[in-house]
C-alpha cells in the first residue's frame, strides 16, 4: 500500500459556521496549510498512479504475450514513472510528497534486485511494511506522521480547526488523537504488508497484482473509517468538547 494516502479521505462535511464560531485561536497558521494544497494533490495523484499504472502495465504486457518477470518489471517502471510525473508537477516537497518520493526510490531499488517473480510480487508488501514501521516510529517524533500528512489537507477546512500548532501546544487530547491515529495507521499497514507477502508466495502469480490492488482499496477504506470514527469520538469536530477547553 502506498497512505494513507497515506492516500486517503477525511471526515466531515463543509462547515457553514463563521470564523468567530469555529476558530479556537488566531488563524496565523492558515497560510502554512494554504500554501501546500497543489503539492499535496500532486502527491495524492502520485499515490493513485502508483496503484493503477503498474496494474494496467502488467496485464497489458501479459496480454501482449510478455513473460511474468518482464511484465512485473514493466509494472514497476510504470509505477516509478507515474509517481515521478506527479511529483514533478508539484515543484516542492512536503511531508506527503517526501513520503511518495521515498517509496518511489525504495520501489525502484527493490525492482532492480534480481530474483523470482514471486520476490518481485512481494516487493509491495515489504515496502508497505516500511511504511507501517515509519508510522509507528513517528510516535517518538515531535509530530507524528499522520499529523504531518493531514495538516496540508485539513487545517482550517472541512470542520477541522485552524491553528493546529497552537492546539498541539495547549491540548493533550489533540496530541493524543494524532499519536493514536498514527499507531492505527501503522498497525493497519503492517497487517496489509503481511497479507501482501503471503499472497505473493501462495496465490497464482497472475492473480496477485489484482488481489494486491483490491487489498489496497479494502485496507484504505477500513482504516479511514476507523480513524474518522475515532476523530469524532475524540471531539475534534465538537467545539464544546474537552479538547477545546484545555
Amino acid at each position: 500500500m502506498t497512505e494513507p494516502t497515506p492516500s486517503t479521505a477525511h471526515p466531515g462535511p463543509s462547515s457553514t459556521s463563521s470564523p468567530s464560531e469555529t476558530d479556537p485561536g488566531p488563524t496565523s497558521d492558515r497560510g502554512t496549510s494554504a500554501a501546500t494544497p497543489v503539492a499535496t494533490r500532486g502527491a495524492v495523484l502520485g499515490a493513485v498512479l502508483d496503484v493503477l499504472v503498474p496494474l494496467a502495465v502488467y496485464y497489458g504486457l501479459r496480454a501482449a504475450g510478455a513473460g511474468i518477470y518482464l511484465s512485473l518489471l514493466g509494472g514497476a517502471a510504470g509505477s516509478v514513472a507515474g509517481a515521478a510525473v506527479a511529483l514533478a508537477r508539484t515543484r516542492r516537497v512536503t511531508a506527503l510528497t517526501g513520503y511518495v518520493l521515498t517509496m518511489m526510490v525504495l520501489s525502484t531499488a527493490v525492482a532492480l534486485i534480481a530474483g523470482s517473480p514471486r520476490f518481485l510480487l512481494a516487493r509491495e508488501g515489504w515496502i508497505t511494511g516500511v511504511t507501517g514501521v515509519w508510522f509507528i516510529a513517528s510516535l517518538a517524533a515531535p509530530r507524528p506522521l499522520v499529523y504531518l500528512f493531514s495538516r496540508p489537507l485539513l487545517e482550517g477546512r472541512l470542520r477541522w480547526p485552524p491553528a493546529w500548532d497552537r492546539m498541539w501546544e495547549r491540548s493533550p487530547r489533540f496530541r493524543r488523537m494524532w499519536r493514536t491515529s498514527s499507531l492505527l495507521w501503522g498497525v493497519a499497514t503492517l497487517t496489509d504488508s503481511a497479507a501482501r507477502v503471503v499472497m505473493a508466495y501462495t496465490m497464482p502469480v497472475d492473480l496477485v497484482p489484482a488481489l494486491g490492488t483490491a487489498l489496497y482499496v479494502a485496507t484504505s477504506v477500513v482504516i479511514v473509517v476507523v480513524t474518522n470514527l475515532y476523530y469524532i469520538t475524540a471531539g475534534v469536530f465538537n467545539r464544546d468538547s474537552a479538547m477545546y477547553r484545555e
